[in-house]
C-alpha cells in the first residue's frame, strides 16, 4: 500500500497547524496496540543481542552497523510465525516499529565503547569501573533524546525531510504488513539460515568451543587419546606455514621482513565478509588500497630505515616487530590524518548541511497558531526545557567525578551540544550520514587548547557532545517511520529510553568479558584492550589525537611526519575530487585512513564479500528474477546473517573460555 505523504507544495505552503491537522486526521492510528508489554520485552531482548553483536563489530572494524532492518525482519518473523502455529497473536505494525525503536537506540549504545572510552583507558591507563560507564551512558543518551524532541517538529513535522535510512525502515514495515509476507518470510529465513551455517563455521574455529565440546563433553582426552583440543584455523595460511616449516619451504618477504610481521595473511572471517557486503565495493575498495599501501609498501621500508623496531617493554620483554606494532609506532599518524582531514573536508565541502540547518531552524515560515493538536501525543516540550538543563549538569558532574574533567571545560563544552545536535541531524535527515567523526575532533581540538595537559579534557567532553548529538540525530532517523506509519511520538520516546539502557546493560559487561578479561589472578590490564583480534581502530583514532593535542610532533620520526603531511594534502584532493565528481571518484580518504589502521586481512576479506555482492549486483540487475531476489533485495539479511552468526558464536567463545579458566 502506498504510504501517504504530502505533496511539495503543501509542505511549503502549510502551517505545521495544518500539517500536524491532516497528519492526525490521514495517518495517525491512536487505536492501534504500539509500545505493548510484548512489544518493549522483545525490542529489549532483540536490542541487547543487537548491541553484542554491535561491539563485537565495532571492536574489530571501528565500524557501527545499524540494526534496524534487522530488528524488523526478526520481530516480524517471530511473532507471524508464532500467529501461524497458534500460539500467540501477530504483531501490529506499530508494535514491530516500537521494538525497531528499542532495538535500534540499544545498538548505539556501543558506540563510546569502541571509541572514545577505551581510548581513554589506553591513554590514561585506567580502568573505567562498569557502573560509571553505564550512569555516564546513560546521562549522555537520555540528553539526546530531551535535546531531539523540539527538533522533531521541525525537522519532521513541519519540513517532512526525507531521513533516508528512517525512511527505508518504514517502507519495508508498510511493505511487510501489506501485502508482502513471502517476501518478508524469506528474508528471515535467508538470515537465520545464514546465520546458523556462519555461525557452524565459527564453532569450528573457536578454541573455547572446541574445548568445552572434545574435553568436557566429549571426553575425547579418555578415549582418543587428543592431548590438547583440535580447532579449525581462521588464519588459513598456518597451515603453510606448518609445512613450510617442516619441510623447508619459501617463506615470503618484503625487503627482508616476513610478511607475517606485517600482518600479511590469509584469513576467512565471515563477520568481515557481511561489513563487506554492508559497506559496498568503493569504501571497501579504499580500505584495501590504505592496506596495501601501509603494510606492502611503506612499512618494509620504514622497518629497513630503523624507524619501525623491536623494543624492550617495561616489564622486561622483547616485544618483536609485528602489526600492532607497526600501527602504534609509525603507521597510526599518517593514517589518523587522512581520517581526520577527509572528515572535516567532506563536512566543511558541504556547508549547506550547516546553514542550511540553522535556515531551517530561524527560517521565517508562518507560525503554527491556535492550540496545538498534536499536544497530547506529542512529549511535551516542558519536559526538554526542564530536562536538557537539568541532564546538562548531571553530565558535567559525572564528567568531572567520575574522570577528572575540570567543572570548567565539563560546562564549557556544553554549548557545542546544540551546535553539533543541529548540523548531525540536518545531516542525518538529508544522507542517512552522521558526521560525528569529524564534528566530535572540533569539540577535542578546542578542549585540547584550552587544556593540554589532561587527556581526559578533550576526549570526554568531545566523547559527551558528539554522543549526544549523535543519539538526538538518530532518534529523529527512528520517529521518522513512526510518523509515517501514524505511531505514537510519545511510545518511541519512551521506547528509545527502553532502548538505551538495553544497550548499556548487555555491552558494558561484555566490554569487560571481550576487550578486559580477567587474567588467572583475577586481574584486568589495558593492554588486552587493543589485540589482533579486536585492534579497535576507531578508539586508536581517538587515542592519536589525544597524543597530537598532548605531545605535539616533536617526538615523532621525520617520515612519520612527513607522511602526514602527505597523507592530508592526499586526504584534502580526494575529497575534493569526490565532491567535485558528485560522489562519482572511487576512493574515500577516510576508508583509506581506516585501512592503514585495521588488520589487512581484515580488509581484504571485507574487499571479498563487497566484490561479490557487487558482481552478482551487476549480473542480477532484472527485479523478480531468483538473482536480484536473492543476492540484491537478500543482501542485508544475507550479510546480517554473517554478522550475527560469527559475532553470537564469537561472544559464547569468549564467555566459555573465561568460564573454563
Amino acid at each position: 500500500m502506498a504510504l501517504q505523504q504530502l505533496s511539495e507544495e503543501q509542505i511549503n505552503t502549510w502551517t505545521r497547524t495544518q500539517k500536524d491537522e491532516w497528519w492526525f486526521k490521514n495517518i495517525y492510528r491512536g487505536d492501534m496496540p504500539q509500545l505493548t508489554i510484548r512489544s518493549a520485552f522483545t525490542g529489549f531482548f532483540l536490542g541487547g543481542i543487537l548491541a553484542a553483536t554491535s561491539l563485537y563489530i565495532g571492536g574489530k572494524t571501528g565500524i557501527g552497523i545499524g540494526v534496524g532492518l534487522t530488528s524488523v525482519i526478526l520481530a516480524f518473523a517471530i511473532f507471524r510465525i508464532m500467529a501461524n502455529a497458534g500460539i500467540g497473536r501477530d504483531f501490529t505494525i506499530l508494535e514491530n516499529n516500537c521494538t525497531q525503536s528499542i532495538a535500534t537506540a540499544a545498538g548505539y549504545m556501543t558506540m563510546p565503547l569502541f571509541s572514545s572510552l577505551a581510548a581513554y583507558m589506553l591513554v590514561t591507563g585506567r580502568i573505567i569501573p562498569w557502573w560509571q560507564m553505564i550512569i555516564w551512558m546513560a546521562v549522555v543518551a537520555i540528553l539526546g533524546v530531551l535535546v531531539a524532541f523540539p527538533l522533531k517538529r521541525r525537522f519532521i513535522n513541519e519540513d517532512q525531510l526525507p531521513f533516508p535510512e528512517g525512511r527505508a525502515c518504514g517502507v519495508v514495515l508498510d511493505a511487510l504488513y501489506t501485502g508482502q509476507e513471502a517476501a518478508g518470510m524469506f528474508k528471515a529465513r535467508l538470515l537465520a539460515g545464514t546465520a546458523i551455517l556462519t555461525g557452524g563455521y565459527q564453532l569450528l574455529v573457536s578454541d573455547g568451543w572446541m574445548n568445552l565440546i572434545q574435553f568436557k563433553l566429549l571426553r575425547m582426552h579418555q578415549w582418543a587419546g587428543l592431548t590438547a583440543p583440535w580447532n579449525f584455523s581462521e588464519r588459513l595460511d598456518v597451515y603453510y606455514y606448518t609445512l613450510a616449516a617442516k619441510y623447508h619451504l619459501w617463506t615470503p618477504q618484503i625487503l627482508g621482513t616476513d610478511i607475517r610481521q606485517l600482518g600479511l595473511r590469509a584469513t576467512l572471517d565471515a563477520a568481515m565478509l557481511g561489513i563487506g557486503g554492508l559497506m559496498g565495493i568503493r569504501v571497501a575498495t579504499s580500505c584495501v588500497l590504505g592496506a596495501f599501501i601501509n603494510f606492502a609498501v611503506l612499512a618494509p621500508i620504514i622497518i629497513q630505515r630503523g624507524e619501525i623496531k623491536a623494543y624492550t617493554a617495561p616489564s622486561g620483554a622483547l616485544i618483536n616487530i609485528s602489526r600492532g606494532e607497526i600501527v602504534n609506532q609509525w603507521s597510526l599518524w599518517w593514517g589518523v590524518t587522512m581520517m581526520v582531514v577527509g572528515a572535516m573536508v567532506g563536512l566543511f565541502a558541504k556547508p549547506d548541511l550547516i546553514t542550511g540547518a540553522f535556515k531551517k531552524l530561524l527560517g521565517r515560515k508562518e507560525a503554527a497558531t491556535g492550540p496545538d493538536p498534536l499536544a497530547p501525543i506529542e512529549l511535551p516540550l516542558w519536559m526538554s526545557w526542564v530536562g536538557v538543563p537539568v541532564f546538562s549538569v548531571i553530565g558535567a558532574a559525572v564528567t568531572h567525578y567520575f574522570f577528572g574533567v575540570p567543572w570548567f571545560l565539563s560546562f564549557v563544552s556544553l554549548p557545542l551540544i546544540f551546535l553539533l545536535t543541529v548540523i548531525c541531524t540536518n545531516s542525518m535527515a538529508l544522507t542517512s550520514w552522521t558526521p560525528t567523526g569529524s564534528l566530535s575532533k572540533i569539540t577535542q581540538f578546542t578542549m585540547g587548547a584550552i587544556d593540554r595537559a589532561n587527556p581526559a579534557s578533550n576526549l570526554i567532553p568531545a566523547a559527551m557532545t558528539s554522543e549526544i548529538a549523535a543519539n538526538a540525530a538518530n532518534l529523529l532517523s527512528d520517529i521518522k517511520p513512526g510518523y509515517m506509519l501514524g505511531g505514537k511520538p510519545r511510545h518511541q520516546a519512551l521506547g528509545h529510553v527502553i532502548g538505551i539502557f538495553a544497550g548499556s546493560l548487555a555491552a558494558v559487561p561484555l566490554f569487560f568479558l571481550l576487550f578486559l578479561p580477567p587474567d588467572a589472578q583475577g586481574s584486568r590490564s589495558i593492554a588486552t584492550i587493543v589485540t589482533e583480534q579486536f585492534p579497535m581502530p576507531a578508539a586508536l583514532q581517538w587515542k592519536g589525537v589525544a597524543d597530537i593535542i598532548a605531545n605535539g610532533l616533536s617526538g615523532l620520526p621525520a617520515s612519520a611526519i612527513i607522511a602526514m603531511a602527505v597523507a592530508a594534502v592526499t586526504a584534502l584532493v580526494f575529497e575534493l575530487l569526490r565532491i567535485k565528481t558528485k560522489g562519482r571518484f572511487p576512493l574515500s580518504a577516510v576508508s583509506i585512513g581506516l585501512g592503514v589502521i585495521l588488520p589487512p586481512e581484515y580488509c581484504f576479506t571485507m574487499w571479498v564479500g563487497a566484490m561479490v555482492f557487487w558482481w552478482q549486483g551487476r549480473k542480477n540487475k532484472a527485479p523478480g528474477t531468483k538473482g536480484h531476489t536473492f543476492w540484491v533485495e537478500g543482501c542485508e539479511p544475507i550479510c546480517a546473517g554473517l554478522i550475527s552468526g560469527a559475532a553470537l558464536v564469537g561472544i559464547g567463545n569468549a564467555i566459555v573460555n573465561v568460564l573454563m579458566e
